[in-house]
């Protein structure tokens, strides 16, 4: 089994002094501030990692300026 990666500082504080806490997997405390906290991966999001826009939301945008630059007088 692989080892998870660790965080680089404290969400609190910024400080980076951190090390795995007793409580189990994800656990971490910061010796800076002297909270502890603990890591959790949720899962993936259903829309993915792709942050560009689809080719349907393309072609519905393109739809919508087309019905509003109708004719002007």
């Amino acid at each position: 089994m692989s080892e998870r990666a660790a965080p680089f500082y404290c969400p609190y504080c910024g400080d980076e002094d951190l090390r795995p806490n007793e409580e189990g997997h994800g656990a971490w405390e910061c010796g800076a501030c002297n909270r502890a906290f603990q890591l959790k991966f949720l899962g993936l999001l259903t829309r993915g990692v792709s942050r560009a826009p689809s080719a349907h939301a393309l072609e519905e945008s393109s739809l919508r300026r087309a019905d509003s630059g109708g004719d002007h007088i």
